[in-house]
């Protein structure tokens, strides 16, 4: 079994930016020799996440308001009582997407819908400068 992992940085606005990694990811995997097996995306941190969407203007609108709606931003987190930042509300959506994501490998191409890209959204309540991980496995 080969193990291969890669990193690259991301600078984010914060406030539920999302951005396409995919094109990043799949230059990370075509830069291998593996074609066929996993490949794990993972955000270090936690007030972002990882996901697939359909990369297009009404879900970028669409997802964010969600987000408001399932863990608004002006109510009060007794996260920001610990360190005062103010980000409660980053932390549970961070922990309500999840960190990471698994896509399967096949002959070097990653298995995605057509219409299915990979996301980072950064939660936080400032700009970041984000690490995220690719780890290829065959």
């Amino acid at each position: 079994m080969a193990i291969i992992t890669k990193n690259f940085q991301v600078s984010t606005k914060g406030y539920s930016d999302i951005i396409d990694i995919t094109g990043k990811v799949k230059s990370i995997v075509s830069s291998t020799n593996i074609n066929e097996g996993q490949v794990l995306v993972f955000i270090g941190g936690s007030t972002a996440g990882i996901t697939t969407i359909e990369y297009e203007p009404g879900l970028l609108q669409d997802l964010p308001e969600a987000f408001e709606r399932i863990a608004p931003s002006d109510i009060y987190y007794k996260h920001d009582e610990t360190w005062g930042d103010g980000n409660g509300m980053a932390h549970v959506r961070s922990a309500l997407l999840g960190c990471s994501l698994t896509i399967p490998l096949s002959n070097g191409l990653l298995m995605l819908g057509t219409w299915q890209q990979v996301v980072l959204i950064d939660f936080d309540n400032r700009p970041r400068n984000r690490n995220i991980i690719v780890q290829i496995s065959s």
